[in-house]
């Protein structure tokens, strides 16, 4: 299933936000929801962000696509969030869930899911309003850029976020290593890194479109966080049960999650 690397310009033209979120979100059928990474990383999000002790100002979301579930816990923690992505049409489409236009993607199921671990079931709608006064702002970004999200030029923020995009926007482990010094010109020194990546994958299907996927593993993602200037807080991985339909999509073995603290500038 392997496929030829996807350029940014195949994402601004061919990546739909509906038939993605359709795809991996779709309740009962989504890829993520399915193969239990939805929980996964909601839960690790929400350890992060409490116990963990992950908090501050600001907060950049790189590359959420059409997506926002990642943030329903940094909200809680953090006074502002900038969600930065490359294509349009995903910014577009924030936009319109910001301003709670009609027809919108059902966060329901994962914002209660949320609720839950935060001890309060009842506070669907109320987090969601949360979310929406936190999250300020919706920019554009290229992560393979030193500023990545140049020409705006912003002072340096107390966590990155960035949940399945690395192994899309990379096109080899140099690639991925550039990335993260890229990403850590973003963050204060102190400041905390979360990622989600997929490992073991080459390709995944958004509707009828197929994208490139940097194959991964723990090994390799250990040392490049350790050489461009981060310490590893937490690490897990959910390992994923075969399923040849959901493989067929996409077709990774398992997820990591981590959190990096930033304890240098590495140039």
């Amino acid at each position: 299933m392997a496929s030829d690397f996807t350029g940014k310009q195949t994402y601004q033209q061919d990546f739909d936000p509906t038939d993605y979120l359709e795809t991996y979100y779709g309740a009962g059928k989504g890829v993520f929801i399915k193969d239990g990474f939805m929980e996964f990383a909601l839960r690790k999000l929400h350890e992060a962000f409490t116990t963990g002790g992950v908090k501050g100002d600001t907060l950049i979301d790189i590359g959420p696509g059409p997506a926002i579930y990642q943030e329903l816990s940094a909200c809680e923690a953090f006074k502002e969030i900038i969600a930065a992505d490359f294509t349009d049409r995903n910014r577009q489409y924030l936009v319109k869930w910001l301003k709670n236009e009609p027809g919108m993607f059902d966060w329901t199921p994962a914002v209660k899911f949320v609720c839950e671990l935060e001890g309060r079931s009842d506070n669907i709608v109320g987090k969601q309003e949360k979310l929406r006064k936190t999250l300020k702002r919706i920019v554009k970004c290229d992560v393979t850029k030193s500023n990545p999200l140049e020409p705006l030029l912003l002072p340096q923020v107390d966590c990155v976020t960035t949940l399945g995009c690395l192994e899309c926007a990379c096109k080899d482990q140099d690639t991925y290593r550039k990335v993260l010094r890229n990403l850590s010109s973003l963050l204060k020194v102190g400041g905390c890194l979360i990622v989600t990546d997929i490992l073991g994958s080459t390709s995944f299907l958004s509707g009828t479109k197929r994208f490139s996927l940097l194959n991964l593993d723990e090994a390799f993602i250990r040392k490049a966080i350790t050489d461009t200037g981060f310490a590893m807080v937490d690490l897990e991985v959910l390992q994923r049960d075969f399923d040849k339909e959901m493989f067929d999509v996409c077709d990774h073995t398992s997820s990591i999650f981590y959190v990096a603290r930033k304890v240098k500038e590495v140039k």
